[in-house]
């Protein structure tokens, strides 16, 4: 069963691939055998909103001289079957599993079942899992990130897709893997990028609030103790709370209001202390006139345009500071959830970003070079908190402030922790 969600756009649908676009190279290929219990060659799970693309995907394919099996939903699940049943049974009868992921199919709890099924089987059996991306960009879950996925804009993607599915799955096992992987294979990688609740339409002066209601479905391979996460969240939330008064507009421009009043006695009172001395010519109603005019002169110059200032910038420059300290409880929060090997990233105040990474060697770092176990200890934490949200973001975003073609540390294939606290550290960021 898929879900439901509104069609995708023109522009998606033009790229849906055609039977008349079938290479001539396909007409050599043919779809292996089916043995035993096999029935189908590939069992295709999408999202119900992906269906016009998936339809013509399907017909192109079985329009092919290959001999390709296929099952799907829409015309295989038996009626009147339990749709867990019919899944299972779906999957178990196909030499391979195809995921076309979208936004759609990975907002469905049935399809992410499809998907965890289809993990398990493959688990058991070293059944392919072809992970199609229906979209560029778009994030692919944890426990398929580690495969290579196709993409369904790509010129020769029919081709490849093709050329997949008529490989027996014996010559597949070595070069796509297992679908299910130690976390550690996730290490240093996002695995996810969370939205605030409240995203759309908050002002400069406030930062996002995100849900603690449930831990997200691309978080729960690796999280042992959901309680980690929640204490995080709500640690980040509560730099989302603010008591000023100067966050309303209208406290401001009253403020601005009353205060060029003032500015106005002050003129008038100049104007009468000049008309005063010209009449009786007294010295200190003249001297009350220089004074005045000297001091309106000032307020023209530095208080009008700091009333501007009060009344335009000041959300933005508020955004900043709430941004810093956002920052500031995201590196607390690192803290709590490190415990899970997961560190936050924090670049705005309305996104947060997820990596995979373990710490437990560059913690072994800091004791090697703060002999006594206290002293690192505290200089671990201390590291936490000013750097380990920056550093979230790099191993997100894959970009460092410094050089990394000859990075050598505790995280293969990328920069670790305690060589980013180092770099840091020699650019003079701590302070």
């Amino acid at each position: 069963m898929a879900c439901q969600a509104q069609p995708h756009s023109s522009e998606e649908k033009e790229s849906c691939p055609s039977s008349a676009l079938l290479p001539a190279s396909v007409d050599r290929l043919q779809a292996p055998s089916l043995r035993g219990s096999e029935r189908f060659h590939v069992f295709i799970s999408y999202s119900s909103a992906d269906s016009q693309w998936v339809h013509e995907f399907i017909a192109a394919l079985e329009s092919s001289p290959c001999g390709l099996e296929l099952c799907y939903h829409d015309r295989d699940f038996v009626p009147g079957q339990a749709v867990l049943e019919n899944m299972s049974v779906c999957i178990q009868d196909s030499q391979k599993v195809l995921l076309v992921l979208s936004p759609d199919f990975l907002n469905s709890r049935w399809c992410l079942l499809e998907t965890n099924m289809s993990l398990l089987k493959d688990c058991l059996e070293h059944k392919p899992v072809v992970p199609v991306l229906l979209q560029p960009g778009l994030t692919v879950p944890l426990h398929l990130c580690h495969l290579t996925y196709l993409e369904a804009r790509d010129p020769h993607f029919l081709r490849k897709v093709i050329k997949v599915l008529c490989t027996p799955n014996h010559l597949l096992r070595s070069s796509m893997g297992l679908s299910f992987q130690h976390p550690s294979l996730y290490s240093g990688k996002l695995l996810l990028a969370l939205a605030a609740a409240d995203e759309e339409g908050i002002p400069q002066w406030k930062s996002g609030e995100f849900s603690d209601m449930a831990l997200p479905d691309q978080l729960r391979v690796v999280i042992r103790d959901p309680e980690n996460y929640l204490t995080a969240i709500r640690m980040i939330n509560c730099s989302s709370q603010t008591s000023s008064c100067f966050r309303l507009l209208w406290v401001r421009v009253a403020v601005c209001f009353l205060l060029f009043l003032l500015f106005l006695g002050g003129i008038a009172a100049c104007i009468c202390a000049s008309v005063l001395g010209s009449i009786s010519v007294k010295l200190h109603y003249l001297a009350v006139s220089c004074i005045g005019g000297v001091v309106i002169g000032i307020g023209a110059v530095v208080l009008i345009p700091a009333l501007f200032v009060m009344v335009v910038f000041w959300g933005k420059n508020k955004g900043k500071k709430k941004l810093a300290e956002m920052q500031t409880r995201v590196c607390q929060a690192n803290i709590v959830i490190a415990k899970e090997n997961l560190l936050i990233g924090c670049e705005s105040r309305t996104k947060l970003y997820f990596v995979y990474v373990s710490l437990e060697a560059c913690q072994d770092a800091f004791e090697v070079t703060f002999r006594e176990k206290a002293t690192a200890a505290d200089m671990f934490l201390k590291a936490m908190r000013y750097f380990s949200s920056g550093y979230a973001c790099c191993l997100a975003r894959k970009h460092f402030p410094f050089p990394t073609s000859s990075s050598v540390g505790h995280l293969e294939g990328g920069v670790c922790f305690c060589r980013y606290v180092g770099e840091r550290l020699h650019q003079g960021a701590w302070s």
